[in-house]
């Protein structure tokens, strides 16, 4: 038995730079991959969660409580797969943590000997009893299915069905039953996709010519409300078919204007040479402009007439079965035989005549009830209360069903009931349910057609259902290429990839994370990762499978599908308020309900074991609300560890909820007879504590806002340890507060961390330490000088990239901004970050945003904006612009050059302000701080630099580069520190090294 002082190896090191690059590397993987079993939103890499499991059930072979017998183990284990160990304890606990780091490594996960190794070394450290390795927020499983690969036991449970399914395919089917199970899918299924494609041939027909259509490429519409037009808008956001070098195609439309009849629209496939020649889409945030008359139908309009068509995501036939409205059907892609590529052909009355039968087919299959007594078609109704995320119920999709269209329905409805009446295992059944989800992601009416790729884009492309204006239809299926076949063969080979791990069989159960159903003290560890806040709305977005799953598993699995819908009561998320929205999940839940599975994991944990708590969250409310909880519950945090598990694509400008790392809190119950500290002791050791980490993080190439929240463990080490903080005239010094407050005991331990961490990060940058010390608090850069500089050094991200860039959208996530609650009215340049991180920033360490908006950042929704030099040409050279103030600079005598700051502006105006989920307000500023930030600071005169560098005045940018350099030593510096912060590839960065050589020497 481990002794209860013994460190954990993850209380006092951990590889986390070789465990970041193979957890990073791991999303890329699909083959014999668990995320190939089903869709699960912020999956943990297995590598960090194999890694992290590793440090927390082995100890320390440095700690003097570190048994014998693990370290004489270990030394006889690890030269299987290193070298030989040195002989002292500091070599072996190297050797340990370089095992680590090598087997998260995915290409080694099921190699026997690292397994055996692995194992062996848990069994050293645990050599009475296997250990139990408990996860409450299971989800995707990443947690317990490495908890068996390292020869544990492993619970997990979660409140949400659909996890537990999965769960309990990938932890108690797939171990149980081994290659068999493999063997009796690919049976089974090939059954099931025979007679499901015999029943959809009518649905999608083959071309006469033999051609196979493989997507059909739709636009739902709206009718123009112009006088005297009435003209059909198909909503498009583009025109483009295929953008693939060589082979670019696209829609070409001709106004047709029949005499007495209202004006319609022919389109015409036509081979595109670039854009230049394909019209604009008719679509923007929801407004619709016309192509016969170019009037402009208002967002309300156009979702009026949508609702109106529940969805418009059918085609609506007239009683002769001929379209008269609804969707249209734009191009069908098709496959021709004996010919390479993907092929593109207008619609014809053969596709609609399929189509029309598919919806006949639909409305017989809404009279009958499967036998558990439940409609075929799913008529649940979609939940308001995330309308944020799942907006197309104020469109008229108002059921789960009508978020496909008919002939979606008939497909889905189809193979529903072939696996409800398939007579295979259970074990089997279960599998076929989650490849159906696997083909519902891929078969509705919220798909997009990727034109650079010819291919599809799925429904959960982005965390969320959001209106889909033209979207792209895929056929289940045929013989040579079925979606669902296609899936069970990567279920086969997961669970043959699996069965070389020769896993344990896990136990899983629907369990609410806050009443476990273990007794106390009978884990070894309990590691979790809890929902990140307001970040995703796991229920609310697993519905769309739980409806077409309870028809599917039929009686099966009723304890778990008997429900209408998810149960959401009880689950440990914010709904952010909206107006159509009835919940009441604010923060003060979560953080209630974060206390309460903290101290459920405290209660069911071993004397002797640790906890480890996983966290992404990028607003300080969300790591507030995490910390509050598990402080609370009586733990203290030992270590904290960042790994990078995301791809830097997830990054963007307005996705305020995603990190580079993930942060990896490891935790001890906090003893009974803990101490009360001092805060005097507390705010000393916390510079140092914060510095030494900072410069370790670095070293790991940890950067920007993955740095700044790791900072946040080591902070918490220190906090944490006690029962309560508290003051000289014994106030308690709380985790939490208003960070604008002045005394300690209102104001927060937190707002101090935020504080020292700014502080480091400007000495790394500027060396205003070094200033303030030679020149007095004068020396110091000014406020824009410190607020710029580090703005760009928490955007600076751990895999190399600038988070809040443009360059971070990606394509995908950029044609996926259709509604226009989720839009951005035009593509602004510049940086971002949430208002909410800047303020802790600037608040502390002097800096006023209100003084500062609209010179060098600007505050909407909740994201502040870091202007590009672009846009300061007018603040700093006024109407006259560059050209002309260039001319005065070298007609100027030498040494007398002045830059006129805001020539033409109104100097009096107020700035705005406008913080996260709050109405647009003024915020007043003095009379004497504005004066104070009128005249030209050492950024307004590095940027002027920039500016004439990008005119190309060189005599001018010399004259002024003498100048600076004469009046003080402030501009190289920042200069040369904002060089080193910019992104590479950003237009600041190549002026101010194109200026920086301009320097007289």
């Amino acid at each position: 038995m481990i002794p209860k002082d013994c460190k954990r190896l993850a209380e006092v090191d951990f590889p986390i730079a070789v465990v970041s690059k193979h957890s990073a590397r791991e999303k890329s993987i699909r083959h014999g991959h668990p995320s190939t079993l089903h869709l699960w939103w912020a999956r943990r890499p297995l590598a960090a969660c194999r890694a992290m499991l590793l440090g927390l059930l082995l100890t320390d072979p440095c700690d003097e409580h570190c048994p014998k017998y693990f370290k004489e183990k270990a030394r006889s284990l690890l030269p299987t797969v290193q070298g030989e160990v040195g002989l002292t304890d500091k070599d072996l606990r190297k050797s340990l943590l370089k095992f680590i780091g090598d087997f998260a490594n995915w290409d080694l996960s099921s190699d026997r000997t690292y397994l055996e190794v692995s194992r062996g070394l848990v069994k050293a450290a645990h050599p009475e009893e296997t250990p139990l390795v408990v996860d409450p927020f299971s989800g995707g499983g990443s947690i317990p299915l490495e908890a068996l690969r390292l020869g544990c036991e492993a619970f997990a449970s979660d409140l949400n069905p659909v996890a537990c399914l999965l769960l309990k395919v990938m932890l108690e089917d797939i171990p149980r039953h081994g290659l068999e199970l493999a063997d009796e899918l690919r049976r089974t299924g090939a059954e099931i996709k025979v007679a499901a494609e015999k029943e959809l041939e009518e649905f999608y027909p083959p071309d006469p010519d033999g051609a196979k259509p493989i997507a059909y490429l739709w636009a739902r519409t709206v009718r123009c409300e112009a006088p005297n037009c009435g003209a059909e808008i198909p909503l498009m956001r583009s025109f483009w078919l295929s953008k693939k070098a060589g082979k670019k195609r696209a829609l070409r439309y001709k106004i047709i204007r029949p005499e007495g009849r209202v004006p319609y629209v022919e389109f015409k496939i036509f081979d595109a040479k670039g854009n230049k020649e394909v019209s604009d889409g008719t679509v923007t945030r929801a407004k619709a402009t016309c192509l016969c008359c170019n009037a402009v139908l208002a967002p309300e309009r156009v979702r009026t007439q949508l609702v109106e068509q529940r969805g418009g995501a059918d085609v609506i036939f007239d009683n002769d079965g001929n379209r008269s409205g609804g969707a249209l059907l734009l191009t069908v892609v098709i496959l021709r035989p004996e010919e390479r590529g993907r092929h593109y052909r207008l619609a014809t009355d053969r596709d609609y005549k399929a189509v029309l039968s598919s919806m006949r087919a639909v409305l017989e299959m809404t009279k009958s009830e499967l036998q558990s007594g439940v409609t075929k078609i799913p008529h649940e109704t979609i939940s308001l209360n995330e309308i944020r995320r799942i907006s197309v119920p104020i469109y008229g999709a108002t059921t789960w069903g009508d978020i496909f269209t008919a002939r979606q329905k008939a497909s889905l409805a189809i193979y529903t009931d072939k696996i409800a009446k398939s007579s295979a295992p259970d074990a089997i059944v279960r599998l076929l349910a989650l490849a159906l989800n696997r083909l519902l992601i891929l078969s509705s009416a919220h798909c997009r057609w990727k034109p650079t790729g010819e291919s599809l884009i799925d429904m959960f492309g982005r965390h969320a259902i959001g209106m889909v204006w033209d979207f792209a239809e895929a056929p289940p299926g045929s013989e040579s290429n079925n979606i669902f076949w296609n899936w069970l063969q990567q279920f086969a080979a997961f669970i043959e990839f699996s069965s070389q791990s020769r896993l344990g069989v896990g136990h899983v159960q629907l369990a609410d994370a806050t009443h476990s159903p273990l007794p106390d003290d009978s884990c070894s560890v309990w590691f979790t990762d809890p929902p990140y806040y307001d970040s995703i709305p796991y229920a609310h977005l697993a519905d769309c499978f739980y409806v077409w799953l309870k028809r599917s598993l039929a009686f099966k699995e009723w304890d778990m599908f008997s429900s209408e819908l998810i149960l959401k009561d009880g689950e440990c998320v914010v709904d952010r308020p909206h107006s159509l929205s009835l919940s009441t999940k604010d923060e003060a839940y979560y953080e209630r309900k974060i206390t309460e599975a903290a101290a459920e994991g405290r209660r069911i944990l071993a004397e002797t074991g640790c906890g480890c708590i996983v966290f992404a969250h990028k607003t300080t409310e969300g790591w507030e609300a995490l910390l509050s909880g598990i402080i609370a519950s009586n733990w203290m945090i030992t270590a904290s560890w960042p790994i990078a598990t995301e791809l830097t694509s997830r990054l963007n400008a307005r996705d305020t909820a995603s990190l580079a790392t993930s942060v990896h809190l490891v935790c001890r119950p906090r003893p009974e007879d803990a101490p009360i500290g001092d805060w005097g002791d507390v705010l000393r050791e916390l510079p140092n504590r914060v510095g030494d980490w900072m410069e370790r993080l670095q070293k790991e190439h940890v950067r920007g806002a993955d740095l700044v929240f790791a900072c946040i463990g080591p902070a918490l080490e220190i906090y944490s340890k006690y029962s309560k903080v508290v003051d000289a005239e014994e106030r308690e010094i709380p985790l939490g507060g208003n960070p604008e407050a002045l005394e300690p005991h209102k104001r927060g331990f937190l707002a101090y961390v935020w504080e020292v961490v700014g502080r480091l990060a400007l000495e790394q940058v500027l060396g205003t330490a070094e200033a303030m010390a030679r020149n007095g608090a004068a020396g110091a850069v000014e406020e824009d000088a410190r607020l710029t500089a580090l703005f760009l050094w928490t955007l600076q991200s751990t895999n190399g990239e600038q988070a809040g860039s443009d360059a971070d959208k990606s394509e995908g996530e950029a044609e996926r901004e259709d509604d226009e609650d989720e839009a951005p009215k035009g593509k602004q340049k510049g940086f971002t970050l949430i208002y909410d991180v800047v303020r802790r920033f600037a608040q502390p360490l002097g800096i006023h945003l209100q003084a500062w908006e609209g010179r060098i950042i600007e505050t909407k929704k909740g994201v502040v904006r870091l202007f590009p030099i672009s846009e300061r040409a007018k603040q700093l050279f006024g109407e006259v612009g560059a050209q002309t103030i260039a001319d005065r600079i070298e007609s100027s005598p030498e040494g007398s050059v002045q830059l006129t700051l805001f020539a033409g502006s109104e100097e009096g105006a107020v700035p705005e302000i406008k913080g996260r989920g709050r109405q647009k307000k003024g915020v007043m500023v003095s009379e004497e701080a504005l004066k104070e930030h009128r005249g030209a600071t050492t950024l307004d005169r590095v940027h002027a630099a920039m500016l004439l560098q990008a005119s190309g005045r060189a005599n001018a940018l010399r004259a002024l580069l003498k100048a600076e350099q004469d009046r003080s030593p402030d501009f190289l510096r920042l200069a040369n520190a904002l060089s080193a912060l910019y992104p590479k590839d950003s237009e600041e960065k190549r002026l101010l090294d194109a200026m920086l050589l301009a320097v007289p020497r």
